[in-house]
Order: C-alpha cells, then structure tokens, then sequence
C-alpha cells in the first residue's frame, strides 16, 4: 500500500511539473508595469536564449515601440554589441531613447523608418527581430523584403507572432501560421526553424531565399 501511494504520489508532481506555465521574468528591473501581461506570454529571457542572443552581436529590431524587447536585448548584447530600433511612430522612439538613458544603455539607436523601408543598415546585421509586429503591418512583404539588404550574408529574421490557430478567440487581430507562412514566402524568405512551445505564439527563423 505505501509503495502505491508513493507512486501515485510521483505520477502526480511529474504531472504537475509538466502542464506547469513557463516561467518568465514578469519584474526584473527592465520591465514597465503595463508589460508583465505581454511577458508572460512571450517570457524574454527564454524567448532570447531560444533565438540564440549574445553578446557582440548586432541586432535590428523592426517595430520596437516604446522598447519592450529592445533593453531586453541591449542588456543582453552589452556594450559590444549593438541594437538599431526601428519604429514608425516618432512618439514612441523617443520614450524608448528616454528609457535607454535611464538604465545606461548606450548600445541602442533609434531609427524612424516609413510603412515600406525600416532604414536599417546595410549589410550589417547579424539578425533582425520583430516581436508582435508582423498583423499590424499595412504592408508587410514589402517592408520583409526591404529587410533583406540590412542582413548578413547568414543573417536571420527571427519573428515571434501569435498564432491564430493556437488561440482561435484572436481573429481579426492575430494570423493563423499558414497566412504568417505565405507572407514570408511572397516576401522572397524560407522557413529555415520553427518554434512552437509558446502558448499562443510561434518563433518563426526565415533567411533570405537563394535567387
């Protein structure tokens, strides 16, 4: 009897541990309080440690707002590397400068791009990053593919996006992955990796399609 008891007792801790939330950063000192919700649904230190953030690296962050992800990532790339925050709304660029004032972060530039053209650097960037972008676009495959000539040869885009089909209450906001996959297609990239452990959300790592 004791020996069915205890392993019922293990059955049920593993069970547990595995339906537990992943966990996240809901907190730190980088996080404003109207972004623990988004954090928990995208947990940015789990998210960065699974796109594969260092330090040195030189990162472009397409539609980085008020800067949610972008002091995530600064305080992760450190002084030797660097982070181009890319954003349409003037407005939200300079509370992102402000913030990065605050915390010290002297690796990060803002840059107002149009609906079409980031402005990102050329043939610079070991990656690009959008986090919660993409649906909002006006037009998203002209601006992808305006993204190309910023990357490195090897360079990535690394896209975290709802899934429509993970979280079916979210249409008319979210895409499902299919209308997600055909945008990156039009948009002249392949699907080289696919994340999928979110609850909600995919990781989506596109590079350049060979012409």
């Amino acid at each position: 009897m004791k020996n069915l008891v205890f392993v019922i007792s293990v059955f049920w801790f593993i069970f547990l541990f595995s339906f537990s939330p992943i966990p996240c950063q809901e907190k730190d000192s980088l996080t404003l309080p109207y972004e623990v919700r988004l954090n928990k649904r995208q947990p940015p230190d789990i998210v960065l440690k699974t796109i594969g953030i260092k330090p040195g690296m030189i990162i472009g962050e397409v539609g980085a707002g008020r800067g949610r992800y972008t002091v995530q990532i600064a305080s992760r790339i450190g002084p030797s590397g660097r982070i181009y925050a890319n954003d349409i709304r003037q407005e939200a660029l300079w509370s992102l400068k402000r913030r990065c004032a605050k915390h010290g972060f002297t690796n990060v530039e803002t840059i107002l791009g149009s609906v079409t053209d980031p402005k990102l650097p050329h043939a610079a960037l070991d990656m690009v990053i959008m986090v919660n972008v993409v649906h909002c676009l006006e037009k998203p495959v002209a601006l992808l593919n305006n993204i190309n000539s910023s990357l490195k040869p090897d360079g990535l885009i690394v896209i975290v996006e709802g899934n429509l089909d993970k979280a079916p209450s979210a249409a008319g906001e979210w895409y499902s992955r299919s209308k997600l996959l055909k945008i990156y297609r039009d948009a002249g990239y392949v699907l080289v990796r696919e994340e999928t452990f979110l609850p909600k959300d995919n990781i989506y790592f596109l590079q350049a399609r060979k012409r």
